[in-house]
């Protein structure tokens, strides 16, 4: 039986990343795409922007990515009509432009060639979890939760489980997602899309 927990603890106090005890200012979008198109940050820059602080990406190891491949196998054998995924691209909030895992996005491949996918496209937002296990549970379960993500999942190499985070409390501060969920090998995983369970997917054929 999955595992319920209600008013998940998905949040902890601001800063999780060390600030220097200097000056320091956040960047709204707008002006991390300038630094981009000025060419100040580019592809071989390992950064993301996260709630306005533009912070390093995590070196990936091998079973981070060969999991990014399973579960993308399984999601293009469910994901319905309408819907398709992207592979560690951008999405774009108010304040941050991660670029998660894979995310189960509105449209088709089309959809996306002159602006990022934004809350209202996403019906699932998935994470690969190794090292990366507590910033993914709390600085981007905070940052997904305001954004009104519906659906977040971790795909938790460590414990060997998937982690759903259901129901965000946007007005929570700080935001956090009102259930957690997780899911065991040998159980199924629902694929909810619009409010709407489209697939229930074997947790086994997620996990490496």
């Amino acid at each position: 039986m999955a595992t319920v927990i209600t008013n998940a603890p998905t949040t902890i106090p601001l800063p999780l990343f060390g600030v220097p005890p200097l000056p320091v200012r956040r960047f709204s979008v707008a002006e991390y795409h300038k630094l981009i198109d000025a060419g100040i940050l580019t592809e071989d820059n390992p950064v993301e922007l996260l709630e306005g602080w533009i912070v390093p990406k995590i070196t990936r190891k091998p079973p981070h990515d060969g999991t990014i491949d399973l579960a993308n196998g399984v999601l293009l054998t469910y994901v319905v009509l309408g819907w398709f995924v992207r592979i560690q691209q951008a999405i774009a909030t108010a304040d941050s432009e991660p670029e998660p895992d894979l995310v189960v996005v509105r449209g088709d491949r089309r959809s996306f060639l002159q602006r990022h996918p934004g809350p209202t496209d996403i019906g699932l937002l998935i994470e690969v979890s190794g090292t990366t296990l507590s910033q993914d549970r709390h600085v981007k379960g905070r940052l997904y939760a305001h954004s009104g993500i519906p659906s977040y999942w971790i795909i938790n190499l460590a414990d060997g489980w998937i982690e759903v985070y259901t129901d965000p409390d946007v007005t929570a501060d700080p935001p956090v997602y009102r259930t957690r969920t997780d899911y065991r090998p040998g159980q199924q995983v629902p694929l909810v899309l619009d409010g709407k369970t489209v697939a229930m997917l074997p947790v086994a054929d997620l996990l490496p």
